[in-house]
């Protein structure tokens, strides 16, 4: 019995110590994003505007080029604009685009402004799936308007979305008309209702995991509405990569040989050729 309790009380040390390392690798995982961003040569800024009667705030990267670009909408996972969010916004300005990134949670609770000022990650997605999809629509409209007005800009302007952001992307090519150039889609499940494709005119591009069937289960759906209707839709599927396969092969640490970083980089070949050919 002696043994069996201090057997126990080192079993209970061990789990409060991986306990601790668990968090801090977790609090530390976009370490990488935030040094990437400290390290970027481009000009960052924030841009506010009053959108579904509150303040929006966006975060905006610019190219190093001496020509106008094409501004490309980011929108943001299910956690909120954080840190690996702003910095693939910074990333995509540098393949030489203007990329603007709203938060779409921005003051939509009492004392938050930001996705970060959100204590917990989970309370930040919590918040984004209480967000009213009409009031989203509404935003990422008054952020087309905002893109086109840029006077760096080209009057192109393409939307690309991760996870919820992802959905959501497809969803804003059937509000946004022939407001857009492009959707392209990051793990994203297409519209439930066949009838919602029709209002499409932008093509859509969809990249997905292999090993991310939750949502790969949708694309026959959404395959079979545009075909129907006659609409675009372009869709790479890498094997071997899980959901969310564009921020977990982000990180440095991450072997060349892992699934989710060579998606990663393959997707920033597709994105660029995509993009250049708009």
């Amino acid at each position: 019995m002696i043994y069996q309790s201090t057997n126990n009380k080192a079993m209970k040390h061990l789990i409060l110590v991986l306990g601790f390392l668990f968090i801090g690798t977790s609090l530390n995982a976009q370490d990488y994003a935030i040094e990437q961003l400290e390290n970027s040569p481009r000009h960052h800024e924030w841009v506010t505007m009053e959108s579904s009667g509150r303040t929006l705030h966006n975060f905006i990267a610019y190219p190093e080029r001496s020509d106008d670009a094409m501004v490309v909408i980011v929108i943001h996972e299910n956690r909120g604009l954080n840190d690996w969010a702003r910095s693939f916004t910074d990333q995509l300005a540098g393949k030489g685009y203007i990329a603007i990134a709203p938060d779409l949670i921005s003051n939509t609770v009492d004392g938050f402004e930001k996705t970060s000022d959100f204590p917990t990650s989970d309370e930040a997605r919590s918040a984004i799936y209480g967000l009213d999809p009409e009031m989203v629509t509404q935003d990422l409209l008054n952020v087309l308007e905002y893109a086109k007005s840029i006077e760096a800009g080209n009057g192109q302007v393409a939307v690309v979305g991760f996870c919820w952001g992802g959905s959501q992307s497809f969803r804003f090519a059937t509000n946004a008309g022939d407001g857009i150039e492009a959707a392209l889609v990051f793990y994203g499940t297409g519209p439930q209702e066949a009838s919602a494709y029709q209002t499409i005119q932008a093509p859509v591009f969809g990249f997905y995991g292999g090993d991310d069937n939750r949502v790969n289960s949708t694309i026959e759906n959404s395959e079979v509405a545009m075909d129907d209707y006659g609409k675009t839709y372009e869709y790479e599927i890498y094997e071997g990569a899980g959901h969310a396969f564009m921020r977990r092969g982000d990180d440095p640490a991450a072997p060349a040989d892992d699934p989710n970083k060579m998606a990663r980089n393959k997707s920033w070949d597709r994105i660029v050729r995509i993009l250049s050919g708009m």
